[in-house]
């Protein structure tokens, strides 16, 4: 301790010593600092201080802990297992994690999207065909009207857009001015001189100059002269605002800058001009007064002319528009709030004396009376802090001087035990509305005085509380307001229900649900409404356009379909005369989704109805953006309609084929861009109709740079398929030259074109492979085959199809020859998109022009990549070794033993990931290690998958069991190693595992198993399984309920139905539904699979249990397996008979509807076996349930009875129709027509021999003697 302390000293010491040299201004020498010596070294230091430390950090930390047996020279970054464990555990919602997506449309939607909410909903337009010739109403707008403000909107924008322009380059030549350099003095010599320098000449003469030089947008406006005589008077109230002046236009007042003519501020002020000032002249020119400082003596005083404190008869508010008054009222410090109050009460009053006691006690103690209160002994005063401000007064004291505002005092708040604390109200038989409903449905709050509204008000709000249940509402509510709104459309009206629609799909909080059900909504609505929607067509188009551009494939399928609806119900002249105003719009966001709402209405209406329009459009000499839309609505026709533009391609091409020599850049592309979409529509027909537009595109290919070019490059890229094979090679090869100079542009979107065209033309049949091995591939390879092209996912995806199709044209050989080494490439992207191009190709086309070499590269390379690869996205590689492997056959035999080592090496990795991987590929090669007679390498795989059966990881798990389960199936169950008898008991604890991967290959293993080797494991085991598997029938997935009820078939088959069945039907108790179910086709699959008779009995003593339940479970149960055994059925018909009538005479609907589903499956089962009596008595239970109302029971009825027309003929079901056909009831006609009709439709030819014979008469011959021979 006494060393420590010394220790300190001395530094303190040295610091102090250091600290006196700096101030007296010593200068710091670095030699005199001295460091550790025992860590940094130094003279005298000892030099193996640092034995036994490690002197680099390993780039690789992970590896350094690695086993030293195992050295390894590169291995995947690895996860801990508590870090798995974490992730795999369920988390709270309150824990850090990935946020919760946001449903509304808004956030998803990226700026141009976004545009959709500046658009307006416009107002209802007129509607020609309702009034006829009748004169429009001036408040309804017309199509003139629409035209009109169309135009001056787009001249308006023109304007601004120009202004704009010109700032633009104003800003851009300030900067050019402020940049550029110091002229010279002498370059400087004919300055620009101060205004009040020039003489009037040389004003002059600059302004003659300014005048020739600057344009009309210059000339500012001529200030109005101001004169004496122009003031307005003074008045009470507000004052007119004076006229805005330059401040060189007036000579400069000595007093204030404002002119001695402004209005005054208030009456009686003094005007601020002074009296001395010179008077202004009207020429305006004047000697300027010597400047002098305005007193305040000079105004009049203001005390007379002061607005009132206190206005009449109003509620005094504690503040005057008026100034502070002179005087005091007897308070502290007067203000006008006190004036305004007037006499104050007794108890304000005494409250204020109250206050004045209690501050008079507060007050700070002097020092006098601190001493006489403490001893002078044992205290000291400290004196306070220089920069110590004390808070003399006390919080109330600011509330004790009234200040101009009246602040109130402090009063206890009393609760309110009736308020809501932002609770919503609570309404009647309506769901809860979110805060941003309040908007469209606050009315609705106000239930008050209901009765008073009027009928339009009435109507209104009972479409709001419908709405409501539709946008917010259960399910229930919203079927049934979804049907009230259909059913009363009409009644409502159309302009009711589009003004409370629409403004609800505008709401920017509006979610993807929300707007899928208004957009329900708009649809049933407008099927009713029929050609009333005329008026509102433009209004719902505004917001239904913006779902056509929508990221949402299903919204836009509601786009196209809505619109659809909507051209149908009002008609081609209709839509046109809403959507012509849009189409050159100055807005490109609105002309796009005016273009494909065109298309849908063609596609609605069909293109030769739109055709003439359409040609008009594209030839507008007026605007290019008409042009424009019109082109790009040929395009979206193309895209939407595919195949259908075939009979109108020719009219389509000669209506756009100019638009390739418009003068407008963005014309040229988009005809060319319509073109490739027409084209590709076509194929593989159609080239003749494009004859007129080849010399056109072949031209501007040759011409044209940039975005034009890749649009050009398009279109002749999807019309070279198209043609004969000789013009296609011509074509190619003219073509090819200016792609192979594009090979090097740096423009993403080129590469893609350029890509997509070489594919289009390789795979054109007049292109010879030579041509393509020798002038294209050496620059493709070199341009496109680099790094950076693996990493957009779009020029990847294009890479690997178009190197697919090359490989396609000129072999394997050639393609995998070139990339192969590249699967030791450093970055892994690449390598995954070379193994994903090897993987096509050769699934493609085999391995059978690879050579040893080739093959032995290949291997090398697929080796390592799998070895090497650390992202996520495993799938890629794998997949690919799969099929090289696959691909390979035999002849990977040699490069077996190396994989399985990998393989073996990898399921030892501590990254679950790479374990899993293993046990994945194990899978995919099992089948080639069996064709290489490797039965004792796959034993021994066999043995260490199961060794690994204990894995904790359930993905990697699952893996594992699919490995096993693939080798099972190829090497057999009496040559599997380990035996089947010890495999199998290992499983039966890991079917309790819930992962859903674990759950499906462990059932599929176990069926397996149980199918093909079940003498190998003893009974009393697959008992236990049995017990498992019930629980797998709670499984969510479809296909692990299937696995497992299949598996029992097995089991009871192995060994014997009795158990198994045992264990099923004490299952039927259970309360959960699916597993019901499942369990009565589990006990179908057992009657199947050990004949019915072994199952039957038992099932139809349970039916006496009198529990609900087990009785449905019975019944569902024979469903089944009249369904499963068909026509074995006929032997047991008599058995079942009694149960099925008791059943369908039973209260209970359910019993009825399964009881009727048996049914039609015995009838369907033993059509044409002679079991007629049976099935007509069965009938006779079924057919008094025809007028259920519950739709299952009504569906299951309706089925049987169409099971028994197979089985008994239609004739015998006829006659049961025709006793209520013609009934006095009308819901019982319905109920017998419906029969009837699909009887109709079942068995038309049938129902000839049992209508009744027509007597000839004298004039008509009905009977037909072939008909009643064959009959």
């Amino acid at each position: 301790m006494d060393a420590v302390e010394s220790e300190i000293a001395r530094v303190k010491e040295e610091r102090r010593r250091m600290e006196e040299a700096l101030e007296a201004g010593a200068r710091l020498d670095a030699s005199a600092v001295t460091f550790d010596t025992d860590i940094y070294g130094g003279v005298g230091s000892d030099p193996n201080r640092f034995a036994g430390y490690d002197t680099s950090i390993p780039a690789a930390e992970d590896d350094a802990a690695e086993d030293e047996a195992n050295p390894a020279p590169r291995r995947l970054p690895s996860y801990t297992g508590h870090a798995i464990a974490a992730a795999e555990l369920p988390r709270a919602p309150d824990e850090d994690g990935p946020p919760k997506k946001s449903q509304r449309i808004v956030d998803r939607e990226d700026d141009y999207r976004r545009r959709r909410l500046n658009q307006i909903i416009s107002p209802e337009r007129h509607d020609p065909f309702a009034s006829g010739e009748a004169t429009p109403d001036p408040a309804v707008r017309t199509y003139a009207d629409v035209m009109r403000d169309a135009a001056l909107q787009k001249k308006k924008e023109g304007l601004l857009l120009e202004m704009d322009k010109k700032r633009k380059e104003d800003e851009e030549k300030e900067k050019q001015r402020k940049a550029a350099p110091e002229q010279p003095a002498a370059a400087t010599a004919t300055k620009r001189r101060n205004r009040w320098d020039q003489s009037q000449d040389g004003d002059a003469v600059a302004g003659a100059k300014k005048a020739k030089t600057s344009s009309d947008w210059d000339v500012t406006d001529a200030a109005p002269g101001i004169g004496h005589w122009d003031a307005t008077p003074g008045r009470v109230g507000d004052a007119t605002p004076s006229v805005r002046r330059n401040r060189w236009d007036e000579t400069p007042t000595p007093g204030r800058m404002t002119d001695a003519d402004a209005t005054p501020a208030a009456v009686g002020l003094t005007p601020s001009g002074a009296w001395d000032a010179t008077p202004k002249l009207p020429g305006g020119l004047a000697t300027p007064t010597p400047k002098k400082q305005r007193s305040r003596w000079d105004e009049t005083p203001s005390m007379g002319s002061t607005t009132p404190g206190s206005i009449g008869a109003a509620t005094p508010a504690g503040y005057t528009p008026g100034p502070t008054p002179f005087g005091a009222d007897n308070l502290a410090t007067p203000t006008p709030s006190q004036i305004a109050r007037g006499l104050i009460t007794p108890e304000h009053y005494h409250l204020k004396r109250y206050e004045r006691d209690i501050e008079e006690r507060n007050r700070p103690l002097t020092d006098d009376e601190i001493d006489s209160m403490l001893p002078q002994a044992g205290y000291k005063i400290l004196e306070p802090p220089a920069s110590y401000q004390p808070i003399r007064t006390p919080a109330r004291k600011l509330l004790a001087t009234p200040t101009p505002l009246g602040t109130p005092l402090y009063a206890i708040p009393e609760e309110n035990r009736g308020q809501q604390f932002d609770v919503p109200k609570e309404l009647g038989g309506l769901p809860l509305m979110k805060p941003e409903d309040y908007q469209y449905f606050g009315t609705l709050l106000n239930e008050e005085g209901e009765d008073q509204l009027s009928p339009e008000e009435q109507k209104e709000r009972k479409i709001m509380k419908l709405l409501l249940k539709v946008k917010n509402g259960t399910p229930q509510q919203r079927k049934a307001a979804l049907r009230q709104l259909t059913d009363k459309t009409r009644e409502f009206g159309a302009g009711p229900l589009f003004n409370r629609i629409l403004p609800l799909l505008m709401q920017p909080t509006l979610e993807d649900q929300e707007r899928h059900l208004l957009v329900k909504v708009i649809d049933r609505v407008l099927y009713k409404l029929d050609e009333l929607v005329r008026p509102f067509v433009h209004k719902i188009l505004v917001v239904i356009e913006p779902l056509l551009i929508d990221e949402d494939y299903y919204a836009r399928v509601e786009g196209r379909e809505i619109i659809s609806n909507l051209s149908k119900a009002a008609g081609l002249a209709t839509m046109i005369a809403s959507m012509r105003p849009d189409i050159d719009n100055i807005d490109e966001y609105v002309r796009n989704t005016t273009a494909r709402a065109f298309s849908v209405v063609a596609s609605a209406l069909g293109i030769p109805a739109l055709l003439p329009f359409l040609k008009a459009v594209c030839q507008s000499k007026k605007s290019w953006q008409a042009r424009h839309t019109g082109i790009k609505v040929v395009q979206q026709i193309a895209i939407l309609m595919g195949c259908a533009v075939l009979p109108h391609l020719k009219s389509l091409v000669e209506i756009i084929e100019h638009g390739l020599t418009d003068e407008n850049q963005k014309v040229r592309t988009i005809t060319a861009l319509s073109l490739a979409a027409l084209a590709e529509a076509a194929a593989p027909y159609g080239i003749e109709s494009f004859d007129t537009i080849l010399r056109p595109l072949w031209k501007g290919i040759k011409s044209h740079r940039g975005k034009v070019l890749a649009a050009f490059l398009k279109a002749i890229g999807f019309i070279i398929p198209l043609m004969d094979v000789g013009y296609a090679s011509y074509y190619t090869k003219g073509v090819m030259v200016v792609l192979i100079r594009e090979f090097q542009s740096p423009d993403e979107e080129m590469k893609k074109i350029v890509l997509k065209v070489v594919k289009q033309c390789v795979s054109t049949e007049g292109v010879e492979a030579d041509y393509i091995r020798n002038d294209i591939l050496p620059k493709f390879f070199s341009h496109f085959w680099v790094r950076r092209m693996a990493l957009d996912r779009r020029n990847y995806k294009e890479l690997v199809e178009t190197t697919v199709e090359m490989a396609n044209k000129i072999g394997v050989a050639s393609i995998v020859g070139r990339i192969v080494e590249d699967l030791k490439d450093e970055s892994e992207p690449y390598r995954r998109m070379v193994m994903e191009t090897i993987e096509k190709v050769v699934a493609n086309l085999g391995v059978s022009d690879v050579d040893a070499r080739l093959e032995e590269l290949l291997i090398d390379g697929i080796l390592y990549a799998f070895q090497e690869q650390t992202s996520d996205d495993a799938n890629v590689m794998l997949n690919g070794f799969g099929v090289v492997v696959n691909a390979l056959g035999k002849r990977v035999k040699p490069y077996l033993p190396q994989i399985c080592g990998t393989i073996k090496w990898r399921l030892n990795n501590k990254s679950a990931k790479v374990r899993q991987q293993a046990a994945d590929l194990i899978s995919r090669i099992a089948i080639v290690m069996k064709h290489c007679q490797e039965e004792q390498l796959m034993g021994h795989l066999g043995v260490v998958l199961y060794e690994y059966l204990g894995e904790e990881y359930p993905e990697v798990l699952g893996s594992i069991l699919g490995a096993l389960k693939a080798i099972v199936n190829v090497i057999g169950m009496t040559k599997m190693t380990p035996p089947i008898k010890d495999l199998l008991p290992r499983l039966t604890p890991i079917l309790k595992n819930r992962h859903e991967k674990v759950q499906e290959n462990c059932i599929d293993l176990v069926g397996r198993i149980a199918d093909r080797g079940a003498e190998f494991v003893p009974a009393r085991e697959w008992m236990r399984i049995c017990f498992e598997l019930l629980e797998m029938l709670k499984a969510h997935k479809k296909g692990i309920r299937r696995a497992t009820v299949n598996t029992f078939g097995y089991i009871a088959k192995a060994i014997g139905p009795q158990d198994v069945l045992a264990t099923l039907l004490n299952n039927l108790k259970v309360q959960e539904r699916q597993n019901r179910v499942c369990t009565t086709v589990a006990i179908a699959i057992v009657a199947e699979t050990c004949s019915p008779f072994t199952v039957l009995p038992a099932l139809m003593n349970e039916y006496r249990v009198p529990e609900l339940n087990v009785q449905n479970g019975v019944l569902k149960s024979l469903s089944f397996l009249f369904e499963y055994i068909g026509e074995m059925g006929k032997d047991y018909i008599y058995a079942v008979s009694p149960l099925l009538e008791d059943a369908l005479m039973d209260r209970d609907l359910v019993h009825r509807q399964t009881a009727a589903s048996a049914a039609k499956h015995i009838a369907l089962g033993v059509a044409g076996l002679g079991c007629e009596d049976a099935l007509v008595h069965l009938l006779n239970f079924v057919w008094p349930n025809i007028f259920e109302t519950s739709p299952h029971v009504i569906n299951a009825v309706t089925e049987a009875i169409e099971g028994m027309r197979v089985a008994l003929g239609a004739a015998v079901i006829l006659n049961y129709c025709l006793q209520g056909l013609f009934h006095p009831a009308r819901k019982v006609r319905e109920v017998y027509w419906k029969i009837y009709n699909s009887l109709y439709i079942g068995a038309q030819d049938a129902l000839v021999a049992a209508y009744p014979a027509l007597e000839d008469d004298g004039d008509n011959i009905f009977s037909r003697p072939e008909l009643a021979m064959f009959v």
